[in-house]
């Protein structure tokens, strides 16, 4: 449980689609918010009010570079750790990155905080450390087997700071998120599609079968989610899923997606296999109940996120052409 109004704050990734969500929310709740970003997928457009307004400092720094980190570590009262390689796929290509960008990024933010003697830290985990479940919805204490490099890293930023909890006196709220859709969305199939979409409006190649089953949490709800268990939660170490209701096909999703386009007839055509890629995840649906116990609730449906997301994309088409 911890109080953020008025404290001095660390967003790690806050320039990027969810960081700047939470560095809005905590400048609504006049925190003095440090950002740390090396704006490699982060822009700095998404929190430029707050520092126009100097409501915000930023630093432009990698957390690979440790000397900088503990730097800016000095002094803060909470920490927010969000910055992350967020492409599953790439990291099939390049092994380092996820090891690099989460797993020692991860240790530098920890061992910086044990270094200023800051005590408790909000990570942004992902879904992907279930790997292929057999159960659904997959609870919080599933043992999963991990089917990709980006899952495995992930999985062990959570053993680092549960031991930094445990060794160093630490609290900590870890978040397993489903994909996360809405304003400032700038990664993954949503994404993807309309980029498809603009260079060629009669045809979709979708990768998989189209039928993997994927849960779609809107942004806002995303964050009152982080922030209702930040608030409330009281554990040395705290793990939520952050997921949705239900799920839906990724179909379902290209259907959405085209018909909000204004698009007809567009054909769709499948690479196949179950999976979109090697370390995809076929099914995720995740069990909310923990997080719903602390008086969460999803407030936008999937259907409806995807919707929103689509119309923000298509109203800063800039970020369809500069992102690849």
């Amino acid at each position: 449980m911890a109080n953020l109004s008025g404290k001095k704050v660390l967003v790690t990734g806050g320039a990027g689609f969810i960081g700047s969500h939470i560095v809005d929310r905590l400048v609504d709740l006049k925190c003095k918010v440090t950002v740390i970003d090396n704006l490699s997928s982060g822009q700095k457009r998404f929190i430029q009010e707050h520092l126009k307004s100097k409501k915000i400092s930023f630093s432009k720094s990698d957390l690979l570079n440790f000397k900088a980190v503990k730097r800016l570590m000095r002094g803060q009262d909470f920490v927010f750790h969000l910055a992350a390689n967020a492409d599953i796929r790439y990291g099939t290509a390049n092994t380092k990155v996820d090891l690099e960008q989460n797993t020692i990024a991860t240790y530098n933010v920890l061992e910086a905080m044990r270094l200023n003697n800051v005590k408790e830290i909000a990570f942004f985990s992902s879904s992907a450390i279930y790997g292929e479940p057999y159960i659904f919805p997959t609870p919080e204490s599933f043992l999963p087997v991990q089917t990709s490099l980006y899952g495995a890293s992930k999985l062990a930023c959570e053993a680092l700071i549960q031991a930094y909890c445990n060794l160093f006196g630490m609290k900590s709220w870890i978040y397993r998120s489903v994909s996360i859709v809405g304003e400032r969305y700038q990664h993954g199939v949503v994404f993807d599609f309309m980029k498809k979409l603009n260079k060629n409006p009669h045809e979709l190649e979708i990768l998989g079968n189209g039928k993997q089953k994927k849960s779609f949490l809107y942004v806002k709800d995303c964050v009152n989610g982080i922030f209702t268990s930040v608030e409330n939660a009281k554990d040395s170490v705290n793990i939520f899923n952050l997921g949705t209701e239900g799920h839906t096909t990724v179909d379902r999703v290209a259907q959405i997606i085209t018909a909000q386009m204004g698009l007809k007839d567009v054909m769709f055509k499948y690479s196949g296999g179950e999976r979109g890629w090697p370390g995809d995840q076929p099914f995720v649906y995740l069990a909310i109940n923990k997080l719903k116990g602390l008086g969460w609730r999803q407030s936008v449906r999937t259907d409806e996120a995807i919707r929103r997301t689509v119309d923000w994309l298509r109203e800063n088409e800039w970020i369809l052409r500069e992102r690849r």
